[in-house]
């Protein structure tokens, strides 16, 4: 099985009045076709190693490799690009641009790859109509249900169709059915191309997938398939 994803000895700290070791030394590898789930305290390092996994942030020291290539933080519009291209975010709390409607936030993802937009509306309308939301199309985010607006989030997470989907408790903030509906929708993205990891305080949702991860002391402590 291909470990398209590898971090090797993630070390990451944070100063402000004093210095804060977030990850101390974390390695991991991840597999194409599986679902992990992230479960840990508040201030374990989820998001931190989200964060860097999506390069949005970058490590005090170790590497991040892609299908064996290393990653050079120092090459932003690169890592910029890589990230378009071949990750999906989703936020607990969606991020939708509110001044643009669900279709707009959508194929807006979509013209950061190819800046077609004819084609980037014609995939976002299709896209969106799959999940459920045909005729919300041109509602803005104000105008959303929470199970909605995360749809709209998933879309444009999925938009680009990324090897990598990264979901930071993407249903912490709906209520119980409705994020069982959205947890559905994202398991259902798994494919065997394809690695997906949600972070998550549910045990129940981490329970469905492939692998639990427990972060603890800034590091991985344990591992259930």
């Amino acid at each position: 099985m291909n470990n398209f994803l590898e971090l090797n000895n993630i070390r990451k700290s944070f100063t402000t009045e004093k210095k804060i070791n977030v990850l101390r030394g974390l390695s991991r590898k991840f597999k194409l076709g599986k679902i992990y789930a992230i479960m840990g305290p508040s201030g374990s390092g989820k998001s931190t190693l989200l964060n860097l996994i999506s390069l949005i942030d970058k490590p005090t020291s170790g590497t991040v490799k892609y299908d064996k290539v290393e990653i050079n933080f120092n090459h932003n519009e690169k890592n910029d690009l890589f990230r378009s291209k071949k990750i999906g975010i989703i936020y607990q709390e969606n991020n939708l641009l509110s001044d643009f409607t669900a279709l707009e936030n959508v194929y807006f993802a979509a013209l950061s790859v190819n800046n077609d937009k004819k084609l980037a509306i014609s995939k976002a309308e299709k896209l969106l109509k799959k999940i459920g939301l045909s005729n919300r199309l041109n509602h803005f985010p104000s105008q959303l249900s929470g199970g909605e607006a995360q749809r709209v989030a998933i879309a444009r997470a999925i938009i680009n169709d990324p090897q990598i989907i990264l979901a930071d408790e993407p249903t912490g903030s709906l209520d119980i059915n409705t994020a069982k509906d959205i947890f559905k929708l994202l398991k259902n993205q798994k494919r065997s191309d394809r690695i997906i990891i949600f972070a998550t305080h549910n045990r129940f949702f981490a329970k469905k997938a492939d692998y639990l991860l427990e972060m603890r002391d800034g590091g991985i402590k344990s591992s259930y398939a």
